[in-house]
This record gives structure tokens, sequence and C-alpha cells, in this order.
């Protein structure tokens, strides 16, 4: 029994080591788990973000490319309305989908500024809808579109913690240039 009681402190010891490795491996694995889950829902949140701008911005090309047909936009590629308007109800009808989405997971700052976006694009799509040949106030929703969807791009990366960005404005070679010789 003597030898036991002189034992005691360093089976103690090796309890209590070992008790605390223990607690250390489950915090660390719960912390990592933690990262690991954080870290997944960015990705979808970045993969939700990035599918509604591609809808929008299909929209949004779609309609340069009417206005073009107009008169109102220097897009090489112009096109019929008539012929457009399936194209146009096909990526409205995209919108949708990726708009929930981005609904459910976008932080309330992203979800307003895609607002603030497709409003524009809507009003864009009405004003090519109605036929009007006002290459000045076409160039007004342009500019309001580019704002727009630079807002919902910075709103993005400081809901993902990311750099400024480029603001993607940069003139094309072969662009015939806009009545008013902007683009």
């Amino acid at each position: 029994m003597d030898t036991f009681v002189q034992q005691l402190p360093a089976l103690i010891g090796v309890v209590i080591g070992a008790l605390g490795s223990y607690l250390a491996v489950v915090r660390s694995d719960r912390e990592r788990s933690r990262r690991e889950r954080k870290d997944r829902w960015e990705e979808r949140r970045l993969a939700v973000y990035s599918d509604y701008a591609r809808t929008l911005k299909k929209s949004v090309t779609l309609a340069y490319r009417v206005a073009s047909h107009l008169g109102n936009d220097p897009h090489p590629h112009p096109l019929p309305l008539a012929e457009a308007e399936p194209l146009l109800t096909e990526a409205a009808l995209a919108r949708d989908p990726s708009g929930e989405s981005l609904i459910m997971l976008g932080s309330p700052q992203v979800v307003e500024r895609a607002r603030v976006w497709v409003v524009v694009v809507i009003e864009m799509e009405g004003f090519l809808r109605d036929g009007r040949r006002e290459p000045d106030a076409w160039q007004e929703l342009l500019e309001r579109q580019r704002a727009a969807r630079q807002g919902y791009y910075a709103a993005v990366r400081a809901d993902l913690e990311l750099p400024p960005g480029h603001a993607a404005r940069w003139p094309l070679p072969g662009m015939r240039p806009a009545p008013d010789g902007r683009r």
C-alpha cells in the first residue's frame, strides 16, 4: 500500500494529462468543424451571388443588343425586339430562382443592392419594350445600371470580406461610340 501511495501523484498526473489532451483535441476539432462549416457557407453564398449576377447580366446584355437595334447603344450585335422577346422572357424567368436563393442565403445588404440593380434592369427592359429611341435617356439608364451593379458587387465583397474589386469600366476595341461619345 505504501508503494501505491508513493505512485499516486504520478498516476494522478497521468490522468490529468490525458484528460487535458482529450479536452484540447475536442476543442480543436470543434473549432475546425466550425471553421469548415463557415467556409462551406461562404462558398455557397459566393456561388449564389455569382449565379444571380450572371442571370441579371444576361438580361443586361440582351438589353444592350436591343438598344443597339433601336439606335440607342453602340453594341456591335443589334437584335430586333421581336427576336429578343423570347430571350428576354427566358432571362427574366431565370432571375426568379436565383433571386430566391439570394434572398435565402444573402446578407440583407447584398439582397438590398440586388433589388436596386434588378429594378434598374426592369426599367431598361420597359424602355426597350416601349420602342423608345432616346439615346440620352438610355445612357442615363446605363449609368444607373452600372452604379447599381457596382453597388451589388461592393456589398458582396464586404459580406465575404474580400478586397475591393475592379469597377469593370473599360473601352472595348471595335465598339462604335455611343451617340454622345460615351460607352
